[in-house]
């Protein structure tokens, strides 16, 4: 008698990347955040929060020496896009950016520190969970993928898509984790919770601290190269 053999039907496979319509409907419906029409989706600046954007390098020493003082680098949502870190701050934290730095005499020093506020934009990152191309080994079966890696290729092959190095946690209120002024800049301090976000004042001197060291690591690093003398402004 001939054994009849099932044809192989492969598993389910979930999409490898989200569509631009999910990317939009996950921001709008699970976080509350705004988006503008177009592609790739960008979201709206000012609305529920702004944007510290920074070099990666002087980025990730702020968040380690935060996390160092008692945990006040952790908590608060940060994309990463190109080599520059989007750290997101409450709405409005753009405007009191000029006189903080004055505050804390960063004014006199050009930094590579620059702040998005109201009617700003900021391309989406891939919401947590979405993996790259070719990531999805071990998925057919339809559990959990890999969490998407550092600067994945973008939908249009270019290399720098943005992705989130901490995303922002549906249902907990992404607005409350976001660093804001506070009175003597001690908030979350206090408390000894390691999830609640420095005081933006201490966040932006924190920032602006590294991202004068980047510069002049680098401004050192370029005179060792060529031999000529550094003038420092």
């Amino acid at each position: 008698m001939a054994r009849t053999v099932a044809p192989v039907v492969p598993f389910p496979r979930r999409p490898l990347t989200p569509s631009d319509d999910e990317v939009r409907l996950w921001y709008e419906n699970a976080l509350g955040w705004p988006t503008v029409p177009g592609v790739p989706v960008r979201l709206a600046v000012g609305v529920c929060f702004d944007v510290l954007d920074v070099p990666a390098e002087a980025g990730c020493a702020a968040l380690e020496r935060l996390g160092r003082s008692g945990g006040l680098g952790r908590g608060f949502p940060v994309a990463l896009r190109e080599g520059r870190m989007r750290l997101l701050v409450a709405a409005g934290s753009a405007e009191e950016l000029p006189g903080l730095l004055e505050w804390l005499d960063w004014g006199a020093l050009a930094l590579d520190l620059v702040a998005v506020g109201a009617g700003g934009l900021m391309d989406a990152p891939w919401p947590p969970g979405a993996v790259a191309d070719g990531d999805a080994g071990g998925d057919a079966g339809g559990g959990a993928g890999p969490a998407a890696r550092p600067f994945p290729p973008g939908r249009d092959g270019s290399q720098g898509a943005a992705v989130w190095l901490r995303p922002p946690e549906p249902g907990r209120g992404a607005e409350a984790s976001l660093p804001t002024l506070s009175a003597m800049g001690t908030r979350g301090g206090a408390r000894g919770d390691r999830d609640v976000p420095p005081d933006l004042v201490r966040l932006v001197n924190t920032v602006a601290t590294q991202v004068h060291r980047v510069r002049l690591r680098r401004a050192c690093a370029a005179v060792r190269a060529d031999g000529q003398p550094l003038a420092f402004s």
